[in-house]
């Protein structure tokens, strides 16, 4: 910024030196510095209110997102519920039906776990070099043992190349000496694993631990035993998707003796209507923060003040994408409109949701198991949405475009106040050089004036005494 003007009267001519300059210096800016301003404010505005949208907008796209989730769906039609969860969980998909099941699980499905002979010298005990290969459902991984390996090397080798493949090594030591014992996280029967390639390690899984032999621990690999009302189901994993229809059970326990519990699968009405008011709460959220952005309001002197984003052509543009979504008709054959389910369009461009014609389409309609498809569909409602949105709030979309040339604007007029710094600063030293100098003309010639007036004052006094 430009150096400040100290006021000083002059000691030879009285002027007000600093005060001239400033005067002076202030008429050659004053325009430009007036520009500048002006220029800097709106621009700073129009960039705070992009800001502003991108963030509402990817807010809303996350809100999107959560409610289209397909690990926790928010519309499907059932809700399902366990009457012991720490026996089985259970959950539901749109394709479910209502109704009730008697559930008994008898066996979880179990992994391989296996041990090697025993290592008497512990885990620094030497293990000859060659290939070990471990086998499992007719597959095979193989590393590659050096010389010089111990148990401890060879357990820590399996666990860093074969880890990735399920497998998991450690050494149990034992009164008798210390085993290498291998898991796996892949359950069911004939997923028992087998070790070859190195005689002191070999295990065959299928044969139980005898003695210092090597042979799996307790039990082989099993699969899953359950009953469902009376029929017996098995699976070679304990989370189980085609035993009823639309239902996933999460086996987590098989207490004994074997007790029944009840699943129980009903209309997620409620589910339903916190999911559409989520949705409509994010809309609105939305919607808000486009209006605070738009709208214009009155100050304390009745001057209107306009919204950063005001009359902004990218951000009507927008709007009407949005609403232009919200007022097509999807493509659903019972269901297509949001007003079917008593959300509705106000005059602010916010949502209201009718919570008793919500109730009556599911109820009398019947459309609960419509819902899923209209909103997150593959071309429902928030994939409409969302393509709608994107072309705006993408990384290389319009709103980052224009913050990306407001940005140059911003660097511009930077780059012009410090021009005009450096002229007012030019210019300030020049004027008051020229002022001083002048002050200092004027001081010499008031100087000489009062030395000639003394020697006439002088000549005239000797002239009155003559």
């Amino acid at each position: 910024m430009a150096s400040t003007i100290v006021s000083s009267t002059g000691l030879g001519s009285g002027l007000e030196i600093g005060t001239i300059v400033t005067s002076l210096v202030k008429a050659d800016t004053a325009a430009k510095q007036g520009q500048i301003t002006r220029q800097t404010s709106n621009n700073t505005a129009m960039l705070s209110g992009i800001g502003a949208l991108r963030s509402a907008l990817t807010t809303f796209q996350s809100s999107l997102d959560k409610l289209s989730s397909t690990t926790a769906p928010s519309f499907n039609a059932f809700a399902a519920s366990s009457s012991n969860e720490s026996v089985l969980k259970v959950s539901s998909s749109n394709t479910a039906v209502a109704g009730s099941y008697s559930v008994q699980v008898n066996n979880l499905a179990t992994s391989s776990k296996i041990a090697s002979q025993v290592f008497s010298g512990g885990a620094s005990s030497s293990v000859e070099a060659g290939k070990l290969t471990l086998t499992q459902s007719g597959n095979s991984y193989s590393i590659d043992v050096a010389d010089g390996a111990t148990l401890q090397s060879v357990r820590d080798q399996i666990n860093k190349e074969l880890g990735p493949r399920g497998f998991s090594a450690n050494i149990i030591n034992a009164g008798d000496g210390a085993r290498l014992v291998l898991g796996s996280n892949v359950t069911g029967a004939g997923s028992d694993v087998s070790v070859s390639g190195i005689a002191s390690l070999a295990i065959d899984g299928t044969q139980k631990m005898s003695g210092n032999g090597a042979g799996f621990i307790t039990e082989q690999a099993k699969d899953a035993s359950l009953t469902i009302d009376g029929l017996a189901v098995s699976s070679g994993i304990n989370t189980i998707t085609d035993a009823i229809s639309g239902l996933t059970l999460d086996l987590a326990s098989a207490p004994v003796p074997a007790t029944a519990v009840k699943v129980t699968v009903a209309p997620n009405n409620d589910g339903l209507k916190t999911s559409v008011q989520a949705f409509v709460d994010a809309f609105n959220t939305l919607q808000k923060g486009i209006t605070s952005l738009t709208s214009t309001s009155t100050d304390a002197d009745g001057k209107t003040v306009l919204g950063s984003l005001t009359n902004d052509p990218t951000t009507r543009s927008l709007l009407s994408d949005i609403r232009g979504v919200l007022a097509t008709a999807g493509a659903g054959d019972q269901l297509s409109t949001l007003s079917q389910l008593g959300v509705a369009t106000q005059k602010d461009g916010t949502l209201a949701f009718n919570t008793t014609t919500f109730t009556t389409a599911m109820n009398d309609k019947k459309l609960g198991t419509s819902v899923e498809a209209f909103f997150t569909g593959e071309k429902g409602l928030f994939s409409r949405l969302k393509s709608a949105v994107t072309p705006y709030n993408a990384t290389d979309g319009s709103l980052a475009t224009r913050k990306s040339n407001l940005d140059k604007v911003a660097k511009g007029l930077t780059e012009q106040q410090a021009a005009l710094d450096r002229r007012t600063e030019s210019l300030t030293e020049s004027l008051t050089k020229r002022y001083v100098a002048l002050d200092a003309a004027l001081g010499k010639m008031k100087a000489q004036a009062a030395q000639i007036t003394s020697i006439f004052d002088a000549i005239n006094a000797q002239a009155k005494n003559s």
